[in-house]
């Protein structure tokens, strides 16, 4: 017997731009003569590619684009792209919240989905009564349901509000019973969209571990996220997509670095004028510029090694006179790791331009792809602006193979520390 649980098979899906609903009657009436005379779908026949930095040029945009895939019973698969790339169109798919346009998905197993805050929950029944009727939605007994109801209680931490009406739970709240009752209710398989994007981090935490529980049990899960690191983590395989089309599939660790050096280019500097700068009327920031120190030997004066070190350099404009203000500048791998937190003192400025410097030195951080984030903040308590992603830079590794280790140093750093032998 074949252990595939889930055979996607040319499955398209074209949605019309900037239309609510299924379009006009006049499209539909054309559709269903179609279909009498046994003749494609008309519409299918037009449609641009779903890139949202382009200009609409027809009226209809494929959101997939002919997706072929299949998934075995017990394997855990993460599914990264950026943002518009038809991974949540493609979990509505398996879900059954919408059909294809064109092709099949077949599935064998029970599914439960988390798809977004409060999918599958009715606003007006309490906590109890949604995880009685998901579970019985799930095809379980109503003792079946109640053998797990505490167990699903405890994981969500909401005791207190399990007979409150969930229309007045926070979105916190929300997916923290939501999982709950996808992760505890036993589905074969089980689809899980940007889970992590809500809630703290000890209940993230959670989440991963109790993720990582249900693989091991032989059930199958479905993983869509940003944080690289949680994919890895929890995913042995991994599918790219991009502009609604598989870009790249295979093992999770490899599509994810063909998903970075794809997606990712470097940022060393940018600069705004004073109208369109990021912030408020209170503090702007103007301009961000990494300056390498150019190794000797070295042509190209964008490649960061990392023995080489570099300055992060800011200009920003305090716009209340004597304002107490400092930045703070967060480091990431594009895989959601936080490298390190650093301030600068907070200082009474005057009104007008001022400029802020951080010096890194080589031999710190490790060969990978990083991306910087300001806060900019006001009596080193609130947060007057965030500035995300203001810069993005690669560090690579110019000697790695040289020593015989071809591989990835592991870490978010590889600091030079004194370390010998007697």
């Amino acid at each position: 017997m074949s252990n595939i649980v889930i055979k996607a098979e040319n499955v398209s899906k074209q949605y019309l731009v900037g239309q609510i609903g299924t379009g006009m009657i006049s499209h539909d009436i054309k559709r269903w003569w179609a279909a009498m005379r046994g003749k494609e779908d008309p519409f299918l026949r037009v449609g641009m590619e779903n890139d949202r930095t382009k200009k609409a040029t027809s009226d209809y945009a494929w959101a997939l684009r002919d997706v072929n895939f299949e998934v075995k019973q017990g394997e855990a698969l993460g599914i990264i792209g950026k943002n518009g790339a038809g991974k949540s169109t493609l979990l509505k798919l398996m879900s059954r919240v919408t059909s294809p346009s064109t092709g099949q998905i077949k599935i064998k197993g029970r599914v439960a989905s988390l798809l977004e805050v409060g999918t599958g929950f009715h606003p007006e029944l309490t906590g109890r009564e949604n995880i009685y009727m998901n579970g019985t939605i799930l095809g379980m007994t109503r003792k079946e349901i109640k053998s797990k109801f505490d167990e699903i209680v405890d994981f969500s931490g909401i005791e207190m509000y399990i007979d409150t009406p969930v229309k007045r739970y926070s979105s916190g709240m929300y997916v923290r019973l939501a999982f709950g009752v996808a992760a505890h209710l036993e589905p074969e398989i089980l689809i899980l969209d940007e889970v992590l994007a809500v809630g703290d981090a000890e209940f993230q935490k959670k989440c991963l571990g109790k993720m990582s529980d249900v693989a091991s049990h032989g059930r199958t899960i479905i993983f869509v996220s940003h944080n690289l690191l949680a994919v890895q983590s929890l995913c042995k395989t991994a599918i790219y997509m991009k502009a609604g089309t598989i870009a790249d599939s295979g093992p999770a660790e490899r599509v994810i670095n063909s998903y970075l050096s794809r997606e990712v280019r470097n940022c060393i500097e940018a600069s705004w004028d004073m109208e369109n700068a990021p912030g408020n009327d209170r503090v702007k920031m103007l301009a961000a510029k990494l300056v390498i120190d150019k190794p000797a030997g070295m042509q190209d004066s964008d490649v960061i090694d990392v023995q080489t070190a570099f300055d992060v350099q800011f200009e920003f404009y305090n716009g209340v006179d004597g304002q107490v203000l400092n930045l703070s500048l967060i480091l990431y791998t594009t895989s959601g790791v936080c490298v390190f937190n650093v301030t600068t003192p907070a200082t009474k400025l005057s009104k007008g331009r001022h400029s802020s410097r951080l010096r890194v030195p080589g031999g710190l951080l490790n060969d990978d792809i990083y991306s910087i984030v300001v806060h900019m903040v006001k009596d080193a308590s609130v947060i007057l602006h965030t500035v995300e992603d203001v810069l993005t830079f690669e560090i690579i590794d110019v000697k790695r193979g040289e020593t015989g280790w071809f591989g990835k140093w592991m870490g978010a750093v590889r600091p030079t520390l004194e370390f010998t032998i007697d």
